[in-house]
């Protein structure tokens, strides 16, 4: 749970395996959109069979053409069981399933007309999704198979008492199938080219998505690094200064003005809370001066942030509700801590007179709402929310809480949302599994 430190989740940090995973989910995809075509095969082959044996009275071998389309049926279940098994689809295994499909096609041209039969032009809708989903080697090797088949076809095909007719137009049996072929042909590549362009495109935004958070988590690094070292330069100088405010508290001249007494301690009081920032910054970086994680709970770890909270800023007016009915053991972490008072330091900013918190939780999540009476988010930042460097301040360096805090909850698992009220102000809701912040064991043994 570091805030300083690179813990990025797994399969959200390295580009390359990032993107293996995203071609793995889009494959599989794609090989269900050829499970789903070659369903649409099986009942159109089907139809086809039927209404040209029993409607037009050309007789068809029955009993060899429903035996390959059984053949594809049995097919097309077993890849449906072994896809759902196994999410990750090579270009090999694409290539033999589109080989299948073609050997499937030969087949049934062969047996009604070879080369003649105007539904042999779907051994181009064969290869357009070969240009699509496989690889260059493959494409041409498609190409090919796909053009010996035809020739084969027009030299062993068995041929069909269908006259060409072509002089009657439409009224030709042979041109009404070449007419559904067409529209077959057409309508099938629209709908399914365009689908697996879909896939295509949201694993090119998704990638995109990965490496802008790889970036932003890279810069989180950089600034942790930064913040550790200058944690480590601040120490000796924070403790000379404590030494030096606890002398002068003993000095006749201070003890003799309640005054400078009274401001000695206010200093000391703040050099104390740069101390304890110092030392977040190192525990959140994985450098401890002494200081360790402790056990408590979901509601006395809110309660401490809150009350400490309180007490160290200048806030007027701070609504605190504990909505958490069922209390789970957790142990208490600087970055967790640092995340919500970095959103409660940014509301009290924007709304100095106002601002609320309120916790509540399911049973799975966590969640934090923080509400002031603000002036609210811009639209800019609402939709660059998170991105370093994103504030309305207007100062050097600002808008890095949220990309803080953005990013601490996404390590968790978790995520922040913001939004503007009606009546005025702004709501940030940060929501965390449950499971990225108790001791699982220690609830299941107490329940």
């Amino acid at each position: 749970m570091p805030l300083l430190t690179d813990s990025r989740p797994a399969g959200l940090a390295p580009e390359p395996s990032g993107q293996t995973r995203l071609d793995d989910a889009t494959g599989l995809k794609n090989m269900m959109l050829l499970v789903q075509l070659r369903w649409l095969a099986v009942f159109g082959q089907l139809a086809t069979i039927v209404v040209v044996h029993f409607g037009f009275g050309i007789e068809l071998p029955l009993q060899p053409m429903l035996a390959v389309l059984a053949g594809l049926v049995v097919f097309n279940v077993a890849s449906l069981l072994r896809w759902r098994s196994s999410p990750k689809v090579s270009n090999s295994e694409m290539f033999v399933a589109l080989l299948v499909d073609v050997a499937m096609l030969t087949a049934q041209l062969y047996l009604s007309g070879g080369a003649s039969n105007p539904f042999s032009f779907l051994f181009l809708l064969q290869v357009t999704l070969s240009a699509v989903l496989l690889q260059a080697w493959s494409v041409w090797a498609m190409v090919s198979i796909t053009a010996a088949c035809f020739a084969l076809l027009a030299v062993f095909g068995r041929p069909l008492p269908l006259p060409l007719d072509l002089e009657l137009g439409l009224a030709s049996p042979h041109i009404q199938g070449l007419l559904i072929c067409f529209v077959l042909n057409a309508s099938l590549v629209v709908i399914f080219i365009a689908r697996i362009n879909r896939n295509l495109r949201e694993r090119d935004a998704h990638l995109a998505s990965l490496r802008q958070r790889a970036v932003e988590e890279e810069h989180i690094v950089r600034m942790g690094l930064l913040a550790s070292g200058a944690a480590h330069e601040l120490g000796t100088p924070l403790s000379t200064l404590a030494v030096i405010l606890g002398d002068w508290r003993h000095m006749p001249a201070f003890t003799s003005d309640p005054e400078l007494e009274q401001e000695i301690a206010e200093m000391q009081a703040q050099l104390i809370r740069c101390k304890a920032i110092v030392s977040g910054i190192l525990l959140s970086a994985g450098e401890a001066r002494g200081e360790s994680s402790k056990k408590t709970s979901i509601c006395a770890f809110l309660d401490e942030l809150v009350q400490e909270w309180r007490t160290s800023r200048p806030v007027i007016s701070f609504d605190y509700k504990n909505a958490v009915l069922e209390d789970l053991p957790m142990v208490s972490e600087s970055a967790l801590k640092q995340m919500i008072c970095n959103v409660l330091d940014n509301a009290l900013e924007a709304s100095p007179h106002y601002l609320s918190l309120e916790a509540t939780r399911d049973a799975h999540t966590l969640t934090l709402t923080v509400t002031d009476a603000g002036p609210g988010f811009s639209p800019r930042m609402l939709a660059q929310l998170g991105k370093p460097y994103q504030s309305s301040k207007g100062r050097a360096g600002g808008g890095l809480g949220l990309f803080l805090v953005v990013n601490v909850a996404r390590t968790l698992g978790g995520g922040v949302t913001a939004s503007n009220r009606r009546e005025g102000g702004a709501v940030v809701t940060i929501t965390l599994p449950l499971a990225a912040v108790t001791l699982e064991k220690m609830a299941r043994h107490e329940h």
